[in-house]
């Protein structure tokens, strides 16, 4: 008898320091494909991002590739994976499949309107999913995207305002402006150039006439646009913050105007304390423009240490898929492991292409490695795939001079890789 209770306890301990494991050793962070995840009209792809160190009721994100991209170059070229990694939530990456052009339908009677279908209607399909699946939190939903995700972040809140609390659109276009008769039709050119005005009333109605019947809280929203933009007229950006200011019933008059860096004007207009719409008008700056992810993460309020208790390890669902590395914009694959430590420090890339000096700017696609004795106050990147200063690991960040690594030979070497158009460094 004594034998066999001491037989026992061993065994109940063995089982709770085998279920403490289980609970505190997180996995690697990881890009995965999920299928069969609902309604999905349009046949999009789903990839979500979980990292290793999950909240227990988790925000959820939505990143929205440009036109001729993909939700993993979405990933690969933002900062919102990363961020994640630092705040503990998720971010869900649709995935165009049917249209040539890459583009999401922001034209359709179907997507413009609540639980019409088309593209919308499969993204919020993937959200629900999140919620059930990864205990995501129902009230802290988020869209973001760039360009053709810029306008199906209009698009989403505008349709589905029972499920997006807040979106940031970068060089977008207001929700509507885009629809088309015949729906067959996805461009207008019209919105495009410019040439599309509506009174603030106009817009709103718009908005409004996409759930009938709706009156609970409209979700807030930020906007960026570049004045040189050709692509997507800079004149959509004052259209837009008439539209959103009129849904959430502030005044077209800004409550605050200041400049929160070089070239930028932001205006914020309030209920209250709360910044209802958040406006940042970038001079200069075309449709390649920078996504500031922090920003944005900020806006939504995800950036709290609140948000980012590492108290859980994130598990896949059944339908998960792993599939291999991607190249940013090469089409729909996803990534399996996230790598989130540095480079070997004290190495260098090779061979070199130049030797820079600060302030020195690079934007594009591309692999340099450049060397330099001089990278001024601080070193800055955002939309790449790699960068790194004496091997260690700066992607898509910024580091002041006090935080350089030591010289190699009198030089600091970094290495820069881009998949996109918009990838920048800087040093300055």
């Amino acid at each position: 008898m004594k034998s066999m209770r001491y037989f026992l306890a061993v065994l109940i301990i063995a089982t709770l320091v085998a279920g403490a494991f289980s609970v505190h050793t997180a996995r690697a962070a990881s890009l995965i494909e999920i299928t069969n995840f609902g309604n999905n009209p349009s046949n999009l792809r789903m990839y979500v991002y979980i990292p290793s160190k999950l909240a227990v009721k988790p925000a959820i994100l939505v990143g929205v590739h440009w036109c001729h991209g993909d939700g993993t170059a979405f990933y690969s070229g933002t900062q919102f994976a990363s961020l994640a990694d630092q705040y503990g939530f998720i971010v869900i990456y649709p995935s165009v499949t049917q249209a040539s052009d890459g583009c999401f339908d922001v034209a359709s009677s179907a997507s413009l309107t609540h639980n019409g279908g088309s593209d919308s209607l499969g993204i919020v399909s993937m959200v629900t999913y999140v919620e059930q699946h990864y205990n995501g939190d129902p009230n802290r939903v988020y869209a973001t995207g760039v360009s053709s995700g810029a306008m199906m972040t209009n698009v989403l809140l505008g349709a589905y305002p029972d499920v997006f609390k807040a979106g940031a659109a970068f060089a977008g276009v207001p929700f509507g402006c885009f629809a088309v008769n015949p729906d067959s039709l996805r461009w207008s050119s019209a919105c495009a150039t410019g040439t599309v005005t509506r009174t603030a009333q106009q817009w709103g109605d718009t908005v409004r006439a996409a759930y009938p019947g709706y009156t609970g809280a409209r979700p807030r929203m930020q906007l960026w646009h570049g004045t040189a933009d050709t692509t997507l007229s800079y004149h959509n950006f004052g259209e837009e913050i008439k539209q959103w200011t009129n849904v959430l019933g502030v005044s077209q008059t800004a409550t605050t105007t200041d400049f929160p860096a070089s070239g930028q004007t932001r205006t914020r207009y309030n209920s209250g304390n709360t910044v209802m719409v958040e406006a940042i008008s970038m001079q200069g700056v075309t449709h390649s423009i920078p996504v500031d992810a922090a920003s944005a993460i900020h806006f939504f309020g995800l950036d709290s240490s609140a948000t980012a208790t590492p108290v859980r390890t994130a598990t896949t669902g059944p339908t998960a898929t792993r599939t291999k590395t991607p190249t940013p914009g090469s089409g729909p694959t996803a990534t399996a492991v996230r790598t989130a430590t540095p480079g070997n420090i004290g190495s260098t890339c090779s061979p070199v292409s130049a030797t820079i000096t600060a302030p020195f700017t690079k934007d594009g696609a591309g692999t340099f490695c450049w060397q330099s004795s001089n990278l001024g106050a601080y070193i800055n990147s955002w939309n790449t795939t790699s960068v790194t200063l004496n091997g260690v690991n700066v992607t898509n960040l910024y580091m002041a001079a006090g935080s350089y690594p030591a010289k190699i030979g009198g030089f600091w070497y970094v290495g820069y890789t881009s998949g996109v158009a918009w990838g920048h460094f800087e040093a300055k």
